[in-house]
C-alpha cells in the first residue's frame, strides 16, 4: 500500500509549539520531494508570514493552524483565518482557509477542511473561500494549470490532485487567477511600438524609482495600489503597517530600474513593480538559508544575476484608467521594465496575478506577447 493511502484514523493537531510550527512549514517539502517543478519557500519567510508578532496582517485578523497526522506521521496541514475588520464593519464576512497541503487521500482532506469549517462556524461564519496564504495580498489560489514549470517569486505550486480533492469536499470555483509569461528578449509588436514612440502627452512623464526617497516611493505605490484596485474582486487595501513591511521586504530585492512611475503634471498616476525571481536563486537550498544558503542567495542575486522576474504589482489611478492615458500608460510602464530588464540580463518576466475577467489587463498582457501559462483557482463553499 502506498504512503498516501496508508490506513488508520486521521488525527488533527492544533499547531501550538515552535516544533509543531517547524513541521507545519516543512511538510510541503516532503510531500513534493519528487516534483521537479517544486521550489521550497524560504522557511524563515514562512515563519514571518505565520507569526502574529511579525506579520501586520494579524493587526486585523486571527488565524489557527493544524497538522493532520496518521500512524504517527504528518500527512497534511491547513490554516483558517478571519479578518475581524469585516466583522466589525457589519459586512457579510467570508472566512478563509489556506496553507493547504496533504497527501493524496480524501480522508485527510476531509479532516482538514472539516476542521477549518468548524472553526469558522464557531465564529458565526457561513461562507469560506481560499486558499489564501494568509491574505489575498500574499500567495493566493490552488494551481490548476501549469504544473510543469516552477513557480515564480511569491507564487504557489500544488500537486495536480489538490483542486479535485477540494471539489470532493463541496468546494466550487469562485475565481481563476492567471499568470502571464512574457519573453523580455522579444521586441514589442509594431502597433504597440508606434503607440509608445509618439511624443508623450503634455505633462506626462515616466520615471524610475528614486532610492533617495525610498520610503515615500513605497507609500506612493501603496496609495496607487489602493486606488487602482479598489473595485477589483477580493480587494483588501494595504494598511500603513503592511506598507512599511513591504518597504523592508522589497529593499533587498529591488533594482531601481525595475520599478517605474507614471506622473501627470507632477502627480503619480500609475506604477509598475518588477522583482527578480528569488525562486530561481533558491531552488537548490531546500528552503533553508543556513549554513550556506545566504551566501548562495546573495551570490546569485547580486553577482551572477537571475534570468527571470515577476511583476506582482501594477496599477493605474482610476481617474485616468480610461481614455488615452489608460491605454498608453500601461504599455509605457511595461516597456520600461522590458527595456531595463534586458540590460540586467532578464529573459522572461511573469505578470501575475490577473483576474480571469479583467479583460482590459488581459488584453494588455496579450498585446505585448504575454502567454497565460499558469492558472490559480480560488474555491468557495457555503457552510450549512
Amino acid at each position: 500500500m502506498s504512503e498516501a493511502r496508508a490506513g488508520g484514523p486521521v488525527e488533527i493537531v492544533p499547531v501550538r509549539s515552535a516544533g509543531e510550527l517547524r513541521r507545519f512549514i516543512a511538510l510541503p517539502d516532503r510531500l513534493s520531494r519528487n516534483d521537479p517543478a517544486y521550489i521550497a519557500p524560504l522557511h524563515m519567510e514562512q515563519r514571518q508570514i505565520l507569526s502574529p508578532r511579525q506579520n501586520p496582517y494579524f493587526q486585523y485578523a486571527e488565524a489557527q493552524y493544524w497538522l493532520a497526522r496518521r500512524n504517527g506521521r504528518d500527512v497534511g496541514r491547513i490554516s483558517a483565518q478571519l479578518e475581524r475588520r469585516d466583522v466589525a464593519a457589519g459586512a457579510p464576512a467570508t472566512g478563509h482557509f489556506g496553507m493547504i497541503a496533504a497527501e493524496d487521500d480524501g480522508a485527510v482532506f476531509a479532516a482538514l477542511l472539516g476542521t477549518a469549517e468548524a472553526w469558522h462556524r464557531e465564529r458565526g461564519i457561513t461562507r469560506i473561500s481560499g486558499p489564501f496564504n494568509l491574505s489575498i495580498n500574499e500567495s493566493v489560489g490552488v494551481l490548476v494549470h501549469g504544473f510543469d514549470t516552477p513557480p515564480m517569486l511569491l507564487m504557489g505550486h500544488d500537486a495536480p490532485y489538490v483542486g479535485a480533492r477540494l471539489e470532493e469536499q463541496g468546494f466550487a470555483k469562485e475565481k481563476d487567477l492567471l499568470a502571464y509569461l512574457y519573453d523580455a528578449e522579444t521586441e514589442l509588436p509594431a502597433v504597440i511600438r508606434r503607440l509608445i514612440d509618439r511624443p508623450l502627452p503634455a505633462g506626462l512623464r515616466i520615471r524610475p524609482l528614486d532610492l533617495s526617497r525610498y520610503r515615500d516611493e513605497v507609500k506612493t505605490v501603496s496609495e496607487l495600489f489602493n486606488d487602482a484596485w479598489a473595485e477589483n474582486w477580493g480587494f483588501v487595501p494595504l494598511s500603513e503597517a503592511e506598507t512599511d513591511q513591504l518597504a523592508s521586504q522589497m529593499r533587498l530585492l529591488l533594482h531601481e530600474k525595475l520599478i517605474w512611475f507614471a506622473e501627470l503634471d507632477g502627480q503619480p498616476i500609475g506604477f509598475i513593480v518588477c522583482l527578480p525571481n528569488v525562486n530561481e536563486a533558491i531552488r537548490d537550498i531546500g528552503g533553508r538559508l543556513l549554513p550556506l544558503g545566504w551566501a548562495r542567495l546573495l551570490w546569485r542575486l547580486k553577482v551572477v544575476g537571475v534570468k527571470s522576474a515577476r511583476v506582482p504589482l501594477m496599477g493605474i489611478r482610476r481617474s485616468v484608467s480610461r481614455g488615452l492615458l489608460g491605454n498608453l500608460v500601461p504599455f509605457l510602464l511595461i516597456d520600461a521594465v522590458r527595456r531595463e530588464g534586458r540590460k540586467l540580463g532578464l529573459r522572461s518576466i511573469e505578470l501575475s496575478w490577473i483576474l480571469e475577467d479583467n479583460e482590459p489587463m488581459r488584453r494588455i498582457n496579450e498585446a505585448v506577447g504575454g502567454v497565460a501559462y499558469k492558472t490559480y483557482r480560488v474555491y468557495a463553499k457555503t457552510l450549512a
